[in-house]
């Protein structure tokens, strides 16, 4: 925030626009800020701008309209398996090589495709181990502040197996207690920050030069998890059943995203599906 209240702290969220956003980026040269530092600077504001669009601050996010408006309609990239989305191997290497809190975020990532978000702002009581389910009700957003969450899709039910409730359960002996009852806490009970998550548990689990450098490469690994056949050690689910597990608004985004995934239907008993993925991650 240091580069952001004394510059464009008094403008209301939802009178930004983009000669806003350019007044911004002048003040910040003119103040003599690094190319880097403006760069970094405006890329926060249109996260602050996207949690502000989600709760109804604002009704535009002018930094990623731009951001979409340079890149032109050239049309976006496949994901690619190895590339976007981990291996199962890279997804139990990362595992190995974590411990305590980072470790249990991993698992919990990979195999339930929370959003970064969601992981942040996750409650012990809604962590249901009876049923061995997982209620999405809030997130933490960019100013570690606990809210509403995306949109009303991304409220879910998302189940997981003894795998992922095996490795809560013994994170929950060690876990700091606050008043926020979260899973994934600071030492002192408080909102973690999303660039810990990162620098102190997505990249280190990654060895010494990660790939990955965002979390959502492990809810594209759940999605990809959820879509690929049994045979193939998926759960081999059908896109609207994708679509929920991931709290997507629309099936049309889930398509979007991954619909060259999608090679054969069904379903499969969700624990028998997560033993056969260990093992073959494991055997290789």
């Amino acid at each position: 925030m240091l580069h952001i209240i004394p510059f464009i702290g008094k403008v209301r969220l939802a009178e930004i626009n983009a000669p806003a956003v350019r007044s911004f980026e002048k003040a910040l040269q003119d103040a003599g800020r690094s190319k880097f530092i403006i760069k970094r600077a405006v890329s926060y504001l249109g996260s602050i701008l996207a949690d502000a669009v989600d709760v109804g601050q604002a009704q535009r996010n002018v930094v990623r309209e731009r951001k979409r408006g340079r890149k032109g309609k050239s049309r976006k990239r496949a994901l690619e398996v190895g590339v976007d989305i981990p291996t199962p191997q890279e997804i139990m290497s990362m595992i190995n090589n974590s411990e305590g809190k980072w470790r249990a975020i991993i698992v919990t990532a990979a195999f339930t495709g929370l959003r970064a978000s969601e992981l942040r702002g996750l409650r012990w009581c809604d962590v249901d181990f009876k049923a061995n389910e997982i209620n999405v009700r809030q997130r933490a957003d960019i100013l570690n502040v606990i809210g509403r969450l995306k949109s009303d899709a991304s409220t879910r039910t998302i189940p997981f197996g003894p795998f992922v409730a095996n490795t809560l359960k013994e994170w929950k002996l060690a876990c700091p207690k606050g008043e926020l009852d979260l899973v994934f806490p600071t030492g002192t009970g408080k909102v973690e920050r999303l660039a810990n998550v990162i620098n102190r548990g997505l990249k280190p689990a990654q060895g010494e030069n990660p790939k990955y450098t965002g979390m959502h490469a492990l809810r594209h690994f759940y999605a990809s998890w959820c879509i690929n056949r049994v045979q193939d050690g998926g759960l081999g689910l059908p896109p609207k059943n994708v679509q929920a597990r991931l709290g997507h608004s629309t099936i049309a985004l889930t398509l979007d995203r991954y619909s060259h995934l999608f090679k054969g239907e069904g379903a499969a008993e969700q624990d028998a599906a997560e033993r056969r993925l260990l093992a073959a991650a494991t055997a290789t």
